[in-house]
This record gives C-alpha cells, sequence and structure tokens, in this order.
C-alpha cells in the first residue's frame, strides 16, 4: 500500500493510544506484554508441555495449548504489532520485528514463538534495508507461463527458504486473483486468467513454500480485481460467477497447497467489505471448503471488531484498532463470546503448528545464491513466451559472424521489475522508494554479445529514435527490448508501452525488417507494430538471471515451450470494461468510508460480464484477440491425433501429440470442454493440459484426468454444483484458439 494510503486510513485512529497502550499493557504496566513476548521468569518444563508432541495432530496440539493461555495471550495472537514506515508513533516494542511487514506476538513460556512476516510475491521483500540478500524469481504471471506445477512447487521452494534465511516464519506471498482487468496494476503478482490455471499452480507453490516451514497465505480474498480506490470500491457480482471464477482459483490453490492462512482483500464484495465478509469468510471458505486455518486482514483492512470477528477474521494486521483492547473489551462484555475468541486463536495456533514453525524454530543463515539463480533462471527460460518467428528469424546462429543492434532504456545494464510490496530488492544498490522503477542487474547486452565470439553487440538506449533507426540499419539483426512497467497502488491507463516505445520500434523496424522485440511487461501489451516485426518474445519480469534466460531462448540453447496465461487484447476498448472504473471525488479515504458510522464503500465495479473472464469473454463476443490465451510457439511444430473420451464418474481424455519438426522440445497439450448447450456457459473452458516433452519425430500418447467440478456449474438456488446432463464437446490442441481434436459425448 501507498504511504498515502496509510496516513488516509490511520487518520483520525488516535494512533498513540493504540500502539503505547497495545492489546497486551494493562494500566500503564509492560508486565503482561513481557510475559507474552520473553515469558515468564520461568518456562514450563517439556514434560509440562504435551502440546510439543509431534505425534498428535495440529488442532490437538492447539487445544492443548489454549487451555494454558490467559486472556491477554489469546488477545496478542489477533493482531499484529506496526511495520516499519506505518504511519503515526513507532510501536514500543518494535525492536522484535526482523524488519518485515509485521509481527505477532509469540508465548514463550508455552513454546509458541513470534510470527514474523513479510512479503515474498516473487521474492523475499526489504533485503535491502535489512543488510540481506534475496533472489528475484520471475514474476507470478510470467512463472504461470509456464503452466507447470513442478516449477510453482521450485518457485515456492526457494522463497521458503530464504524466508527463513532472513529469519522470518510467515509468507505474504501466494497471490491468486484471476485477471478481469489487464490494466490492474498488481496483475504480475497474479497467475493469469483461468482459475484452474491460477489455482492449480498457486496450490503448488504455497505446498512447497509452506514445507519449508513457513506459514503459508493465499490472497487477495476475493474479487480484488482493480486497484483503482480498492480500498474503497464494491464489487458487484453474481455467486455464480463468483464462484465459477475467482473463487474457484482460491477454492483449487486451497484444495492442493493447503495453505496456513487465508489474507482478506481492501474491497468490500456484494456491500460488504472483505474482511467482515461472512459469505466470503464462513459461508464458502469454512463452511464449503472446510479451510482450518486462519484468516489475516490485508494491512489497514480491519473494520470492525464484532461484525469482523463473527464474519470469521482471526486477526488484524498490521495494528490492534479493533482487534486489541476493543477485542478484549467486547469479551468481557459479553458481545464476543469466550468460544468466539478460543476459535480464533485456535485458528492460530493450529497453523503454527500445521506449518513446523513451532518444532522447526527460524535460523538466520546466508542463502544459497547460486542455487536460487539457477531456479530464477530455469524458470524464466520455462516461461518466455515465443509470440512471432516470421521467417524463422530465431532462432539466431552464435557461430556466425554478425553484428546485432541492442536497443531499449537500460538493456545495457539491466531488465525491469514489478513494484509495490512485491517489490525485491536488486543486489548492490540502496533500497528504492515507494513505486520508484527498479532494474535488476542482468544485462541482455552482456548476455547477448556472450553467446559467441564472432558477435558483435552494439547499443542504444532509444532515448535518440534516429540513431537507434540508424544503429538497426548498420546491423544484422535489431533486438529492441521493451518494457512496461507497473506496480500495486495503480492501474494502467492504457495496454500501450509507455514512454514513446511504440514509436521507437516502428522506427527500428522500418530500418530492418528482421527485427526482434523482446517484451519486458506485467501483464498484456497492445502492439501497433505487431505485422512489421520479424520476431516478439515476451519475458515478463524475468528476475535475477532474466538475461540469460531471454539469451538461450534467443539463441536456440533452449526451444521456446511457455503459453500464455492470459490473452493479449487487441485494444482496451475490446475489454468488458473499455474504461476504467475509477474513484470519484472525494470518495476515498477513512474518513468517506465510515461516513455513516459504520464502513460503506463508496463507488461500485459492476463485473457484468460474469463467467466471461479473460478468453471465455473473446470467445463469447466474438471478439478478434491480439495473441490468444495458451498460444506460444516453438522452434519445433505439434501434431495430435486420436482423441478418445473415458465417460464416467472420473472423466479423462486420451490423444497423441507427435513432435513434427527437427528439434526436441516440449509441448503444452491443452484440454477445453464445450458445457451442454442449455448451461448458459461461455463457448469453452480449460478443464486441464498435460507437459509432454517429445524428442525430434517422437509420439507420446497420454490420459489427462478432469476434475468432475470443472465441467460443472454453480446452481444458485441450491447452493451447489451441478453437472448437466447433455453433450460435452471435449477439444484438444496447442492453445485456446487452435484446438484440432474435438469429440462430442454424453458423459453420463
Amino acid at each position: 500500500m501507498t504511504l498515502e494510503e496509510m496516513k488516509r486510513m490511520m487518520s483520525g485512529v488516535g494512533l498513540a493510544a493504540v500502539v503505547l497502550t497495545g492489546s497486551v499493557v494493562l494500566a500503564g504496566s509492560t508486565a503482561v506484554a513481557q510475559h507474552v513476548m520473553h515469558g515468564a521468569d520461568t518456562a514450563a518444563p517439556a514434560a509440562d508441555r504435551p502440546w510439543m508432541n509431534t505425534s498428535l495432530s495440529p488442532d490437538d496440539r492447539a487445544d492443548l495449548v489454549l487451555k494454558q493461555m490467559t486472556l491477554d495471550e489469546k488477545i496478542a495472537l489477533l493482531h499484529g504489532n506496526s511495520m516499519p514506515g506505518w504511519p503515526g508513533p513507532k510501536s514500543p516494542y518494535a525492536y522484535l520485528s526482523n524488519g518485515g511487514a509485521g509481527f505477532v506476538f509469540g508465548v514463550e513460556r508455552l513454546g509458541i514463538p513470534i510470527i514474523q512476516m513479510s512479503d515474498a510475491a516473487y521474492g523475499v521483500r526489504s533485503s535491502g534495508e535489512n543488510g540481506r540478500y534475496s533472489t528475484a524469481l520471475p514474476s507470478n504471471l510470467g512463472s504461470a507461463a509456464s503452466w507447470d506445477p513442478q516449477a510453482a512447487c521450485d518457485y515456492g521452494a526457494l522463497i521458503g527458504r530464504e524466508l527463513r534465511n532472513q529469519g522470518y516464519n510467515m509468507t505474504l506471498g501466494g497471490g491468486t486473483n484471476v485477471t478481469r482487468d489487464p490494466r490492474n496494476g498488481r496483475t504480475f503478482e497474479y497467475l493469469g486468467e483461468d482459475p484452474v490455471l491460477a489455482g492449480t499452480l498457486v496450490g503448488n507453490r504455497i505446498k512447497c513454500e509452506q514445507a519449508q516451514h513457513v506459514i503459508g497465505d493465499i490472497k487477495h480474498y476475493a474479487v480484488n480485481d482493480q486497484e483503482s480506490g480498492r480500498n474503497e470500491v464494491d464489487s458487484i457480482i453474481s455467486k455464480r460467477a463468483m464462484r465459477e471464477s475467482d473463487l474457484l482459483a482460491f477454492e483449487i490453490g486451497i484444495k492442493v497447497g493447503d495453505p496456513a492462512a487465508v489474507m482478506c482483500s481492501y474491497n468490500s464484495v456484494n456491500g460488504d467489505f472483505a474482511c467482515e465478509n461472512k459469505y466470503l469468510l464462513t459461508e464458502v471458505l469454512r463452511k464449503d471448503w472446510g479451510f482450518k486455518g486462519f484468516v489475516v486482514s490485508d494491512w489497514g483492512g480491519t473494520h470492525s471488531t464484532i461484525k469482523a470477528s463473527e464474519a470469521g477474521l482471526d486477526n488484524e494486521e498490521p495494528l490492534d484498532e479493533f482487534y486489541g483492547p476493543k477485542f478484549k473489551d467486547a469479551v468481557e462484555a459479553g458481545k464476543i463470546s469466550q468460544a468466539a475468541l478460543d476459535e480464533h486463536v485456535h485458528r492460530i495456533l493450529r497453523s503454527e503448528f500445521l506449518s513446523g514453525i513451532v518444532d522447526f524454530p527460524t535460523k538466520k543463515s546466508v542463502p544459497d545464491i547460486e542455487g536460487g539463480w539457477a531456479t530464477s533462471r530455469h524458470i524464466a527460460e520455462s516461461s518466455t513466451v515465443l509470440l512471432k518467428n516470421q521467417g524463422a528469424v530465431l532462432p539466431l546462429d552464435a557461430t556466425k559472424s554478425q553484428t546485432i543492434a541492442i536497443i531499449g532504456k537500460n538493456a545495457d545494464m539491466g531488465m525491469i521489475s514489478g513494484g509495490g510490496s512485491a517489490q525485491v530488492d536488486p543486489p548492490g544498490r540502496f533500497p528504492g522508494h515507494w513505486q520508484e522503477h527498479v532494474w535488476f542487474p542482468t544485462s541482455p547486452l552482456k548476455a547477448i554479445a556472450a553467446k559467441g565470439a564472432s558477435i558483435t553487440a552494439k547499443y542504444a538506449s532509444g532515448e535518440d529514435i534516429a540513431a537507434a533507426a540508424e544503429l538497426a540499419k548498420n546491423s544484422d539483426v535489431a533486438i529492441v527490448f521493451a518494457y512496461q512497467w507497473t506496480s500495486e497502488g495503480m492501474d494502467l491507463p492504457t495496454l500501450s508501452l509507455e514512454d514513446g516505445q511504440d514509436k521507437l520500434i516502428a522506427a527500428v523496424a522500418a530500418a530492418n525488417p528482421k527485427t526482434i522485440v523482446v517484451l519486458e511487461t506485467g501483464t498484456a501489451v497492445t502492439m501497433p507494430w505487431a505485422d512489421k516485426v520479424s520476431g516478439i518474445v515476451e519475458a515478463w519480469y524475468a528476475g535475477s538471471k532474466g538475461a540469460d534466460a531471454v539469451a538461450s531462448i534467443l539463441f536456440g540453447d533452449v526451444n521456446p515451450s511457455a503459453k500464455l496465461p492470459m490473452t493479449f487484447p487487441v485494444s482496451e476498448n475490446d475489454l468488458p470494461h473499455p474504461h476504467l472504473v475509477a474513484p470519484p471525488p472525494g470518495a476515498q479515504g477513512k474518513e468517506a468510508v465510515m461516513r455513516s458510522g459504520t464502513a460503506k464503500p463508496t463507488f461500485s465495479v459492476h463485473y457484468d460480464e460474469g463467467l466471461k473472464v479473460g478468453y471465455k469473454w473473446y470467445d463469447a463476443e466474438k471478439k478478434p484477440v491480439l495473441f490468444p490465451f495458451g498460444f506460444g510457439l516453438s522452434y519445433t511444430t505439434y501434431a495430435y491425433s486420436g482423441l478418445e473420451v473415458t465417460r464416467g464418474s472420473e472423466p479423462s481424455v486420451t490423444f497423441t501429440v507427435r513432435n513434427t519438426g527437427s528439434r526436441d522440445g516440449l509441448e503444452i497439450a491443452q484440454v477445453y470442454a464445450s458445457l451442454p448447450a442449455g448451461a448458459g456457459e461461455p463457448p469453452k473452458r480449460l478443464v486441464g493440459w498435460s507437459r509432454m516433452a517429445l524428442k525430434a519425430g517422437e509420439s507420446k500418447t497420454v490420459s489427462v484426468a478432469i476434475d468432475p467440478k470443472y465441467l460443472s456449474v454453480y446452481d444458485e438456488a441450491s447452493d451447489a454444483w451441478k453437472l448437466l446432463p447433455g453433450e460435452y464437446t471435449m477439444r484438444v490442441g496447442g492453445s485456446s484458439a487452435a484446438l484440432a481434436l474435438t469429440k462430442t459425448v454424453d458423459l453420463k
């Protein structure tokens, strides 16, 4: 969140009283706080701690601890204790912080550790200001282009290890909001527009991250699909649309990853803010999905005490405005029952035992830097999408004597990264300010020049378009590195490249027909020059070793296999909402939200497109696109044949893919289903896929199991998923727009 947002939310709170009094300091005394944070003078011996028996379930262990806790110790688990840079007086307990986003008191006398939290979307945040090191992985969106659950696992495991290296035991990563509007400034933190793809990948990330003994998190729950007015906006959406799109991604992610925590979002959903929305937090999350972990608010996203507690919020961050003294007063007055308090505390304790942070305390250590680089590079290579390759301009020949023009801002020294709370600090520099454009020291110029002794790589920034065009004209190949910067706390006004880069690319392409554009973006971009260049490569925000990964793709050391996790539209006019809905004047800030005395959203976005998210919108509306969902080229070709469908309670499809080219490759074969005509669904939906490594000329037959839920519709009348009678058409191919195989069956 921005500093301005922090100030708006905290205005009029009486922060000094909140922080200095705290939830654990009574009547001006610090005795209770010391007891909570540091333990009593004599800690209970191990024999008197039956909850330390690791053979017991997390629930049983939590119950045993709960019986020993005082009221103040319980309240202390329900809130954070500020964070560096948060507006207002500094907490007297700030010295206990590990320098991250915040912390929750432990109970040392009972062996319960402090929860030390850090943002960690594509790497651990704030390493610069804390004198530490963090690997930058490719953006979450970029990693989703691999369609690889194992890569997602590696991604999470690396972040989990580096969190513990730095002394943290809880991640605040795990973003999985589906892309309803690609102008959302946090699109790069999420995993694309399809709930099955996004949910599967985030679940595998969380599972492997949490296996490193950190509390895993999935966010921002839910329908947090724009940054503009995110603290005040009401997302209006039908239950069916929500359950089959935005919430389905969370449902799958929770089922696969079993995260210990869910972070509720800033926005309101159908009239109630997400962190006090009983439908989201209790009816769906706990009752329908059986989630047993705890719900943590986004920072400053709590608006009440009793309503939030009844809805299912367990932990307020980063302070205790509602879940500190006010919560204790409500318990003592009988407005919140002891049972409700204990349930909140139980969920947090259970999560600590489930994740292993009690049994495996953090111990700061030196990270495996080279191992992190190798993982980051591998994921970047498997996530880089080849979008155009006219005349087989790629791969370049490293043995050929040639001059290559490298054009683009900072392409001689680095590649851009995504901003906001996700920002990872590059090595060798001071931490930047909020929403600063940060370039990682991974040089495309050097990486390309290093590919061969006969290569001469020359650089032009592109600031002087005429000079860049002249360099391109006098080169064998021109490669333009173009960027689009995005960040939390903002939305893009358009999907165009910034700073006149479209003009630069057009000029370079006019000077040299062998022009290749490498895109470093956090979402889709429009490309008015697409038919003028020979090659287009989408590298996303490529991380610590992005330049090496891109060079490996350009020169064919790695055969590209990635596929788009989102649609690239021709124009913003083709989006469900051509004009971004912005908050009206006077509609932002805590005062505006609390004007009626209780928290109310001040403006709304109506997601009338409903089920039609991403490619489902373009299919249903018959709108042409620039590049479709699931699209990506290779240096080889593939042929599909022999589709068979197995019916029954566990349906599956079987088909054969043959590598028809001369290079080894990896194809991501995608399976879509068209539901019966009476279902009222978009034309097709993704229901599965298979990553198939194939040597040149090799064929493989694969079976893809399909979860019946992915073929079902959500019935609002019965609040249940239903598999409808009728004919289902299964479609298989290399992208959502190239489905070579179809077969229609009655699944029942």
